[in-house]
């Protein structure tokens, strides 16, 4: 197994980041224009796949043809997807009331206290979280050889796709639950959200971890990419993903019961209470 090019991985942490930053700051501007800033919503999955279309460039040369490519068509493909799915689901809306009550608190001009706490907190978020996206294509170990780096990368592909299957599903059904008006005020407790509070949610864990994998063909760029699913996993389970959707989903009706029967991530069938909810979901 080859080393790792510490000096040429170095060379691209920069633009790496000026990528996500560069993505971050034309969606600012227009979303300004159209005043809704939930659109950085939909720059979150755009930004991966630019820093991985960028970091696949820089690497040409320094890191395995094969994986380089792997892991640029995975992240492009997760982040594209992401993005249109929130750009689908948003279609017809105002403001995200995330963002209404922050910025009516926001000390000085909203706006530009959304690009700083908004928009290059997000940038930054998908610089450090995008390591592995980065590191993984730096390594120089064949995904075809005999060692350890073939197997873990297979690995990281099939957890990848368990979660991109996994979101893409639990979003489809949420979707087609969410236009039959009959279920209007209700819990979605079916197909995967009756497994899990947040099949999204956890199909994003599995996507990290697998590119996490994907990147572990040294031990160097595993230590490097380590920080990512990590970080991600906390974000999702404790910071801005599951905690902030349940305290909005708290006083729902049916909300208690669905939490008490379901997983809060992690899924598992739904356990038998004795006083069901009504069909229900976020």
């Amino acid at each position: 197994m080859k080393g790792f090019p510490w000096s040429a991985f170095a060379a691209n942490l920069a633009p790496a980041a000026g990528a996500a930053i560069a993505v971050m700051l034309v969606v600012f501007v227009v979303a300004t224009l159209k005043g809704t800033h939930r659109l950085v919503d939909i720059a979150w999955g755009l930004a991966f796949t630019a820093v991985a279309a960028v970091t696949y460039v820089l690497s040409s040369g320094h890191g395995d043809d094969s994986r380089r490519l792997l892991i640029t068509v995975a992240t492009a493909v997760w982040g594209v997807r992401l993005a249109a799915h929130i750009a689908w689901r948003g279609r017809g809306h105002g403001e995200d009331p995330r963002y209404e009550r922050m910025l009516a608190k926001a000390p000085g001009n909203p706006t530009w206290y959304a690009l700083r706490t908004v928009y290059l907190l997000q940038g930054a978020l998908v610089w450090l979280v995008s390591l592995p996206v980065q590191a993984g294509q730096y390594v120089q170990s064949a995904w075809y050889g005999s060692t350890p780096a073939g197997p873990l990368l297979w690995a990281g592909v099939a957890v990848w796709a368990a979660g991109l299957v996994f979101e893409t599903v639990g979003d489809f059904q949420l979707a087609r639950f969410k236009a039959d008006p009959a279920q209007r005020g209700r819990i979605m407790d079916r197909g995967l959200w009756g497994w899990t509070r947040h099949p999204n949610y956890f199909g994003d864990f599995l996507v990290w971890w697998g590119l996490f994998l994907m990147a572990c063909g040294t031990w160097q760029s595993a230590a490097v990419a380590l920080v990512s699913p990590v970080v991600m996993t906390l974000l999702l389970t404790r910071g801005s993903g599951k905690r902030l959707l349940e305290s909005h989903m708290e006083g729902r009706p049916g909300y208690c019961a669905y939490r008490e029967r379901t997983s809060g991530f992690f899924p598992r069938p739904p356990r038998h209470t004795s006083a069901p909810g009504p069909g229900s979901t976020p």
